[in-house]
């Protein structure tokens, strides 16, 4: 950025000059500290925590990076044939990967904690509703005991 310098006509206007572009340096290094500080901010470990451990960020950095998915469409067809399919054939075994491993891609953080709320909910305990006991709150205001 080039400036004009063209209105300093004595030694006055000269130190001036000199005094504003000192105060215009100082000012843009105080603005520079603190635009650097709230950029380094958003980087700190209580921010990252508050980003990535909610459920809808768990294993999710991004819309097309889904660990969670990748992991359980690889792990699910590796259970399933070592459990479920055990004694199955080859082709049987293949098309029960192929079928689990699409499964596997579509489940992400919010369906499997959904899915592991609804099974602790079968195993919790129920409690029971205890009846409520007949409140007296006193005279009502409109009785004609007044």
């Amino acid at each position: 950025m080039k400036r004009n310098y063209n209105n300093i006509n004595s030694l006055d206007d000269l130190h001036n000059e000199v005094q504003r572009l000192k105060a215009d340096y100082k000012h843009r290094g105080v603005m520079l500290k603190e635009d650097s500080k709230a950029y380094i901010s958003q980087f700190s470990i209580g921010n990252l925590i508050k980003k990535f451990a909610t459920p809808s960020g768990f294993l999710k950095f991004d819309e097309k990076t889904n660990i969670s998915s990748k992991i359980m469409s690889i792990a699910l067809p590796m259970i399933l044939n070592s459990t479920i399919f055990r004694g199955s054939g080859v082709i049987t075994k293949a098309l029960g990967a192929l079928v689990s491993g699409k499964v596997g891609k579509s489940l992400d953080a919010e369906n499997l904690s959904g899915i592991f709320n609804m099974v602790k909910s079968f195993f919790s305990k129920k409690g029971k509703k205890k009846d409520t006991a007949f409140v007296d709150y006193g005279i009502p205001p409109d009785s004609e005991t007044y």
